[in-house]
């Protein structure tokens, strides 16, 4: 099977189960935030994100490692995930001890206490997962992870709603993640004993392992960056201004962090080409760069402009008014969601090309300046200040990372500024339609300007030649590519 094969039904597995991942993921959190009520949602959320902060202390950064040093040498597979492992073990009780310890060095209330020790489970069993999935990754094999991630949220959804339903409490609801996280590794697990016929039994060689440290070293740290970048402004919210601002903050950050399904499913696919083509064939990683930018730039520009008109009708239809704070940092994270969509290639080719020192650089100085950014806007201006901490963030990240793309290789910036324009152009045709129509619409109504509005802007892109018939053919083969 030819290579861009390969990376179209990759692709196509992948963004399916992403997208029914990540709708099933919406519509939990919609109910959550409803029955629970913005505090409980807040204790709910801050669990997650406080242990969030540990996760990388058992990974160490080998997830990357695993996918790029497979993907170019497939037979040091048993070797790479028995060395792991070995690692992981020990790590994964120490790193559970030290969640549990500071949560109550820090005198958090019982029910707090109780999440986080349930939520380190998940952490510990999440951790593991991603290894096993690494290496299928490596493989170019991304429809078993597909399978593994939709039952994980099935069996989650189901379980987390019969919980709501019966109001049974927040440590029940805790309970139904963990049996999602359960399935996913045990899933992950079978997958690579039978697909691969590896041995999963831990097995120390300090040689590999020093070879994986010393390429994951970067990585680790960029881990830990990307933690404490997307985790801490949660738990600083949390501690400088109450449970109740998490429950209105954590909103608009799920539904941000819901819509990345989109360039995690294409990169996933992507990075082990990339990894490839550095090697082989830079003419194809410069096509595959620019395919990328351009591709996250028509998705993710109208997406951030419709949720902007629409977050009003959109936060009072399906989270209540409880829920109103949630609106103005809806709208501003939106702001940033170009720059974090596109920033996923900027990331990606410099981790597949050698240059994770680099990235984990750039996310190093962003961490400083979103720390900074939080501590003082937080006090001042709560879940609003954590907004734009955020949006500043991510934008500082993209533009460090777009420093280095020209020494890897030469992109055409033309291409992909006309290409922003013609997208830009064509949001505008359809913000103004949404804007003389979304008076027409009241409550639940708002929903049919939604697919109004993406027919318009996919029409003046057309025209405006921004979408060609290449597009749509590679579209179509990924739709159509044969399963296996």
């Amino acid at each position: 099977m030819s290579t861009s094969n390969s990376i179209a039904r990759n692709t196509t597995y992948y963004t399916i189960a992403l997208i029914i991942q990540k709708i099933l993921a919406f519509i939990y959190f919609s109910l959550i935030a409803r029955f629970l009520g913005a505090e409980n949602t807040g204790k709910y959320t801050y669990a997650l994100s406080f242990t969030t902060l540990f996760a990388i202390f058992i990974d160490f950064g080998l997830a990357p490692v695993l996918i790029r040093e497979i993907a170019k040498a497939r037979h040091k597979a048993q070797a790479y995930i028995s060395n792991v492992l070995a690692l992981k073990i020990p790590l994964a009780i120490i790193t559970y001890l030290l969640a549990v310890g500071m949560i109550n060095i820090l005198a958090a209330p019982g029910i707090t206490r109780s999440l986080v020790y349930l939520s380190a489970i998940i952490m510990c069993l999440d951790s593991f997962s991603l290894s096993f999935w690494a290496v299928m990754r490596g493989h170019q094999q991304l429809k078993y992870e597909s399978m593994g991630v939709v039952g994980m949220q099935l069996i989650t959804v189901s379980c987390g709603s019969l919980t709501l339903f019966f109001n049974l409490g927040l440590i029940p609801l805790m309970l139904a993640l963990v049996g999602g996280s359960l399935f996913n590794f045990l899933f992950g697990l079978f997958t690579l004993k039978k697909r691969l016929k590896l041995d999963l039994l831990p097995h120390y060689e300090s040689d590999t392992l020093r070879t994986l440290f010393k390429i994951g070293i970067p990585f680790a740290l960029a881990g830990i960056f990307n933690r404490i970048y997307t985790s801490l402004d949660t738990v600083l919210l949390s501690n400088l201004a109450g449970d109740a601002h998490v429950g209105w903050y954590s909103i608009p950050i799920k539904i941000t962090m819901a819509l990345q399904f989109l360039p995690m499913a294409f990169m996933a696919a992507l990075f082990p080409a990339m990894s490839e083509y550095f090697i082989s064939n830079h003419d194809k990683l410069k096509h595959t760069f620019e395919k990328a930018m351009r591709y996250l730039m028509i998705i993710s520009l109208p997406v951030a402009v419709g949720i902007i008109s629409l977050a009003r009708p959109a936060i009072l239809a399906v989270y209540t008014a409880e829920y109103l704070n949630s609106i103005l940092p809806l709208r501003i994270l939106m702001i940033g969601l170009f720059f974090l969509f596109i920033n996923f290639p900027v990331g990606y080719l410099l981790n597949a090309c050698n240059r994770q020192t680099t990235n984990t650089i750039n996310m190093g100085i962003t961490v400083v300046v979103s720390v900074i950014l939080n501590i003082f806007l937080i006090p001042r201006y709560s879940y609003i200040g954590a907004s734009i901490a955020s949006v500043a963030s991510t934008i500082i990240l993209f533009l460090l990372g777009m420093r280095y793309v020209p020494k890897i290789i030469p992109y055409s910036k033309r291409y992909l500024l006309k290409s922003f324009i013609k997208i830009l152009i064509a949001c505008g045709f359809m913000l103004t339609a949404i804007y003389y129509l979304r008076p027409m619409a009241s409550g639940i109504q708002f929903l049919w300007l939604v697919p109004i509005g993406a027919f318009i802007y996919f029409l003046a892109l057309s025209i405006l030649g921004g979408i060609n018939r290449d597009d749509i053919i590679y579209i179509w083969n990924s739709i159509r590519s044969p399963r296996s």
